[in-house]
Formats: C-alpha cells, sequence, structure tokens
C-alpha cells in the first residue's frame, strides 16, 4: 500500500489563506503547501501569536503543511550582489516552516551550469551551503525544485555540497515541458534527495535552450518571445508525464512524502484541483 498523501498549493485557489484551507479539506488533500514570500504570510509580518493561529487553523481543518514556498524569484541565488539578503530571507522562512510543523522550504535557485567552472556554479554552490548548514541546524530541508537543468546536473551539484539540509522538490512538469528529460529517469537520479514533489502535468511544443526560458521568467518577460509557443501546463493526466511509471518510480526509491497539486494557470482552479485530486486517488489506487 502505498504511503502517498495529496496536498494542495493552497495560493492556487486564489483565494485568501483561511477560505484556501477550508477549500483544500473540501477537496480531499491531506495538506497543504503555502508561498511565504510576501504579503501576510510573509515571516516578517507573522507575530508568534499569528504563526499559532494560522498552525490551529490547518490542523483544525484535518490537514499539515506539506511546506512552505521560499521562492524569491530573480536568477534566484546565482547573483551574489542578491544573495546576502536571499539567503537571510530564506533563513526566515525555514524558521516559519518550523514553526507551521512542516521541515521543507521549496524553491528555485536558478539555472546551474552544466561546467563546474562556470563562476555561477561556485556562486550558487556557496550560497546553498549555507543554507544547507542552516537547516541541519534547525532541521529543515531546503528544497530545490526541479526544471532549469538536467537531473545529472542538479544531482552532481547537490553532491558537491558539505550541509546534507539542501534536498529536491520533485516537479515532473518542469523536466517535461522545458529538459525534455523523463521524470521517470530523474526519480532514478535523484532518489537520495527527494523530500516533496509537485503534481503537475505539462506538454513541450518546441525545445529551447532552459536558460532562456528562466532567464524571461526571472527578467519579468523583458524578452519578447511568448511561452505558449515553448510548452503548456495542463490538467494531471492530459500531458507527457505518465504517472503510472512516476508514481511507480517514486514508490520504488522508497519516497512517501506528499504529491502537492500545483495549479499555475486556467480559468476555473478549483474545479482543475478537485479533478487532480481524483486523478491521483485513482492512480494511487492502482499502485
Amino acid at each position: 500500500m502505498s504511503a502517498f498523501k495529496i496536498g494542495v498549493m493552497v495560493d492556487s485557489f486564489r483565494l485568501s489563506l483561511e477560505e484556501g484551507i477550508k477549500k483544500s479539506k473540501e477537496v480531499g488533500a491531506a495538506g497543504i503547501q503555502i508561498y511565504a514570500t510576501s504579503g501576510a504570510m510573509a515571516p516578517e509580518n507573522l507575530t508568534p501569536a499569528r504563526r499559532k493561529e494560522i498552525l490551529d487553523i490547518i490542523k483544525s481543518n484535518g490537514l499539515v503543511v506539506s511546506a512552505l514556498c521560499g521562492d524569491l524569484g530573480g536568477h534566484g541565488f546565482a547573483l551574489p550582489e542578491d544573495n546576502v539578503w536571499k539567503i537571510e530571507k530564506s533563513k526566515r522562512i525555514m524558521d516559519l516552516a518550523k514553526d507551521l510543523e512542516t521541515n521543507v522550504v521549496t524553491t528555485h535557485i536558478g539555472v546551474i551550469p552544466a561546467d563546474k567552472n562556470h563562476p555561477r556554479w561556485k556562486i550558487m554552490q556557496d550560497a546553498c551551503n549555507e543554507l544547507g548548514e542552516y537547516g541541519d541546524q534547525v532541521g529543515a530541508y531546503f528544497a530545490i525544485e526541479t526544471g532549469p537543468e538536467k537531473a545529472v546536473v542538479l544531482k552532481e551539484f547537490l553532491d558537491s555540497l558539505d550541509a546534507k539540509g539542501v534536498r529536491v522538490n520533485m516537479d515532473p512538469a518542469n523536466f517535461v515541458m522545458v529538459t525534455g528529460q523523463d521524470p521517470v529517469e530523474a526519480v532514478y537520479i535523484l532518489k537520495d534527495y527527494i523530500v516533496h514533489t509537485h503534481a503537475k502535468d505539462g506538454i513541450m511544443k518546441q525545445q529551447t535552450d532552459p536558460e532562456r526560458i528562466y532567464n524571461y521568467f526571472a527578467e519579468g518577460g523583458i524578452e519578447d518571445i511568448r511561452m505558449s509557443d515553448y510548452f503548456v501546463e495542463v490538467p494531471l493526466g492530459e500531458g507527457q508525464v505518465d504517472f503510472d511509471r512516476y508514481l511507480r518510480a517514486l514508490k520504488e526509491v522508497g519516497f512517501n512524502g506528499f504529491l502537492t497539486i500545483e495549479r499555475e494557470v486556467g480559468e476555473n482552479p478549483e474545479a482543475d484541483i478537485r479533478l487532480a485530486v481524483e486523478f491521483l486517488q485513482r492512480k494511487i489506487a492502482e499502485l
């Protein structure tokens, strides 16, 4: 019997936090992931009393926090001039995660170069070592979301770190949409590092340099390209992620954590999320 748990990115409902928590319970989720970078959920805006109140609301709905999202945007941790404040804020997000009784913070760190001699490699390595060491101290994981690079490059980068607190948030759709890698292959490559996953699906329309895609998002879309020419996110089961093989692979490598539904597009996210929960329930039952 699989021990997978189904989660929902609560922000995907596009409701207030409290309404999103209730809606997550209604659709049948066991946990929620919450963006914790700005606004009311930014750590600097949350008193100890408010943190306890949020946790009480979550628990009263029979849910847990699967992870926090600590994605601070831009080029991740690729620019040394940004890393001082980004590292400090990421540590505070890890503190918040512990207060909300989760030990996972997911984020994009930028595009890891395949060449270890590229200057960006060392910049990102230093940042992740510092965050990993802090994670080791407080008992939290800083989980890099898959997508910008092939799994072998990400594994080589992770293997190079001194700290153990940096792990992986596995997003199968990012692999198929951007790098063109089979997520099943990626599971076996990254098996020792996966602590959380996003349940998402997508289709690659045409291959391009992943760095071009992520630079487009990092720089606010200033380049004159249309993402829809390259890939599209679709409801679970309608894209190129083979969920039967993917879930079997996760089970085989011993992952028993959250499959957290992330729906970033669409006009009716609640309907899409309900269908995604039902889809995952069926797939899990078939394992």
